[in-house]
């Protein structure tokens, strides 16, 4: 079992949630080919809006991989992102800024938004477990 992060804008992720699909990367296959079926995927959310200021910086959804497929999805004449199918858990939308001192894949707590550039990497148990359970809290 891996854990990983997603990083997209919270309007893309809920949108995601309301379809039961995870997209990362701009719609590549390659990163949703590294999910297995079991794996558990966070997303992160700098941005409210794709192409707006607005700052979210939270964790926004948490879920778990359902299968092994990945698939495309034609959305547009010329946009047809690859997709997996996830299990959303019912969880809420988490500060990372409380957080930045306790994860392992933040390495320079000063520029903490820095490893969020890549859009899409795995995390380790320990960073899984503690930002899971900020979001599944009071959530029972």
């Amino acid at each position: 079992m891996k854990y990983w992060l997603a990083v997209a804008s919270k309007d893309h992720v809920k949108n995601g949630i309301a379809q039961g699909i995870a997209q990362a990367y701009h719609g590549k296959a390659a990163p949703l080919k590294r999910m297995a079926k079991g794996d558990f995927i966070i997303y992160y959310s700098g941005k409210q809006t794709l192409g707006k200021t607005e700052k979210c910086q939270k964790f926004t959804a948490l879920g778990e991989v359902k299968d092994d497929k990945v698939y495309d999805y034609q959305v547009s004449d010329n946009f047809c992102p690859s997709r997996r199918n996830i299990e959303f858990i019912p969880s809420r939308d988490t500060s990372v800024l409380p957080l930045i001192n306790d994860l392992d894949f933040i390495e320079n707590k000063q520029n903490w938004g820095y490893q969020f550039r890549l859009g899409f990497f795995e995390i380790n148990r320990h960073d899984f477990e503690l930002i899971s359970s900020k979001m599944l809290n009071n959530n029972v």
